[in-house]
């Protein structure tokens, strides 16, 4: 991953009248990137995708893209972006050629380099078959891809993808995923999405807004600390006396379930092994001890359910 910065937003905000949809927001991407950017509705999430993408003013804060200020040169700035909206703005009675011929001319992009760039733009997202196709006549899947082609027909340095597998079919929902990780290899991607494991699918980053500020921002390696627990279900045959499973060292607490299972909290020292030892001399018969993991899903819940409390980023 390369340290090169390609978006700095810093203390960005705007206000509907009296409302502060997006507070205080600050982040940047830097290339070989791709950030998971979600919230529940009305968090403002999309007034930040549209004040990066220069379809809306901020009240304050600033936005530079690739070193450029967006509201300095927007122009220079915006040519680094390249954005896929929710619905794919496709012309249905085109062919996938035309088109794609069309948004070079939109991105001006040099006539003598316009079939260059619509060659490589097909290529990477793999439309080769269906370039002389009406748009119309396509799946919803192909005139995804169709949309992602638009978005890189000029090669930007930041790709900004909203909803990109929304009503698509599981396959088609993996071919773009693996689309998204490719093109993460060479842009910045920020990709918004409702859907959870699409983040951990795909992204190395992850931010969550609620309220108009950020609660979590976070590598996919700090996520995943933030999804572990000091915690354990164990099977016993022979269910324990809970005062002696108390005695392990490093177990804080046993709480027995209604399904059979026993979960065992520890603080600093994992007491598995310790646990297996006793099970085995004490003839308990253990069956099962996982560590438990919270999901993805229970920590957006956690943070968009209560009141917002801004995270530092560890990474």
């Amino acid at each position: 991953m390369s340290n090169e910065t390609l978006v700095q937003v810093e203390h960005l905000t705007r206000y509907y009248s009296l409302t502060c949809a997006v507070n205080d927001v600050s982040f940047e991407l830097a290339k070989g990137e791709v950030m998971g950017f979600l919230g529940p509705n009305g968090a403002g999430k999309s007034s930040t995708m549209q004040m990066i993408t220069g379809n809306l003013a901020p009240s304050g804060g600033k936005i530079a893209i690739a070193g450029r200020d967006l509201l300095d040169r927007p122009r220079q700035a915006k040519q680094a972006i390249g954005y896929l909206p929710e619905r794919p703005p496709v012309y249905r009675e085109l062919t996938v050629n035309e088109y794609l011929q069309y948004c070079a001319r939109l991105n001006r992009i040099p006539r003598k380099q316009i079939s260059k760039a619509v060659g490589k733009a097909t290529e990477r997202c793999n439309l080769g078959e269906v370039g002389r196709r009406l748009i119309g006549n396509l799946s919803k899947g192909f005139q995804q891809r169709v949309g992602i082609a638009q978005a890189i027909i000029h090669n930007p340095a930041v790709v900004i993808l909203d909803e990109p597998t929304v009503g698509l079919d599981p396959i088609q929902i993996r071919e773009i995923r693996s689309l998204i990780c490719e093109l993460g290899r060479e842009h910045g991607i920020i990709l918004s999405t409702h859907i959870l494991p699409e983040v951990q699918a795909t992204c190395n980053r992850v931010q969550i807004i609620h309220r108009g500020k950020l609660v979590f921002s976070d590598s996919t390696a700090g996520m995943t600390q933030q999804l572990t627990t000091n915690s354990m279900l164990a099977v016993f045959q022979n269910t324990p006396p809970r005062d002696q499973l108390l005695q392990i060292n490093g177990v804080d607490r046993v709480e027995s379930l209604e399904d059979g299972r026993t979960r065992i909290h520890y603080k600093d020292t994992d007491p598995a092994e310790a646990v297996v030892e006793q099970a085995v001399s004490r003839g308990w018969r253990l069956t099962e001890l996982t560590p438990e993991r919270r999901t993805l899903e229970q920590i957006f819940i956690e943070l968009t359910c209560s009141e917002p409390a801004p995270l530092e980023s560890a990474a």
